[in-house]
């Protein structure tokens, strides 16, 4: 997508501007790419009740990312802005996947951003689900995401990482929203030994320099506000 001109007028821009909320796993993952890709951009911290009223000229879906580039274009989605990001600069290679591990990842984050968002989001919050949807069990949904769970987690413990035997850009795109999974019930998580290998490797990231990078506390961006460069 490309803004008309009436959206750039005044706007003076030496680097591309994100817009992202610190708790939103769509968000982490493409602040892990600009961090993991050592790339700079402008970050502005938003509040989901008071969103602004740019970002929404920039994208009416309303949702993070949203990454303005200095040319114009606007980029809505988040694996968009991690591709970018590690289009640019891709120093730890995690970009760099064989024609069948290519086929790997893409079918992961299928599942990831499908199936397994679908049980995600009922199992932790329960409240915006069970009034609507007819016979809806949310430990049905818990179970269901666990078994998801469980064939990644196999495929770390035979070799290493999701896709591969090292971290690729699918591991930076998935772990944010296992975490997400782990947050509701964390000693249950903890517990669960047919994802020890995945739950390992989930205690592993998030006390990793990426992962602090990218969860770097901001306040919420209003307008006139000094521009903020991400990472640090």
């Amino acid at each position: 997508m490309t803004l008309t001109d009436s959206v750039l007028v005044g706007e003076v821009r030496p680097l591309p501007v994100l817009y992202s909320f610190r708790r939103c796993p769509y968000a982490m993952r493409a602040r892990l790419a600009i961090v993991a890709s050592g790339m700079k951009v402008e970050i502005r911290e938003i509040v989901l009740r008071n969103k602004p009223e740019h970002m929404l000229s920039l994208s009416p879906k309303g949702t993070v990312p949203v990454l303005w580039l200095t040319d114009g274009t606007v980029l809505e989605q988040s694996l968009d802005v991690m591709k970018w990001a590690l289009g640019l600069s891709d120093r730890n290679d995690l970009m760099k996947l064989s024609v069948d591990e290519r086929v790997g990842a893409e079918q992961i984050v299928a599942v990831l951003d499908g199936e397994f968002k679908h049980h995600l989001d009922r199992y932790k919050y329960p409240e915006r689900y069970s009034a609507k949807e007819e016979g809806f069990d949310r430990m049905s949904h818990r179970s269901a995401g666990v078994e998801i769970l469980r064939g990644w987690s196999d495929r770390i413990a035979a070799q290493g990482h999701l896709v591969c035997d090292r971290l690729t850009w699918v591991d930076l795109a998935a772990l944010p929203f296992v975490r997400q999974f782990r947050i509701p019930e964390p000693e249950w998580f903890d517990s669960l030994p047919e994802i020890a290998a995945l739950s390992k490797r989930l205690a592993e990231f998030v006390v990793s320099p990426w992962f602090e990078a990218a969860m770097v506390k901001l306040e919420p961006w209003k307008p006139g506000d000094a521009a903020i460069v991400f990472p640090k």
